[in-house]
């Protein structure tokens, strides 16, 4: 049974911080939805989507802290 690990993306998949990239990876769909979705809550309430995507990036790890050798 293999488990899924949130993380961040790296190399070129990455544009800020790979945080919308590693979330999209985790639930299996396109990273533009996710960083359109994100540019709509940081829009709508700059405090929830600026500071919630700032607080992401430091906590969630990055991929290849996740998977070793990556």
């Amino acid at each position: 049974m293999s488990s899924k690990r949130l993380y961040r993306t790296e190399g070129n998949c990455k544009m800020v911080a790979g945080v919308c990239g590693g979330i999209a990876e985790y639930f299996d769909i396109d990273p533009t939805l996710v960083r359109v979705g994100w540019l709509i809550a940081t829009i709508a309430t700059f405090s929830l989507g600026f500071w919630g995507y700032l607080a992401c990036g430091v906590i969630i790890p990055r991929k290849s802290d996740v998977y070793p050798g990556y």
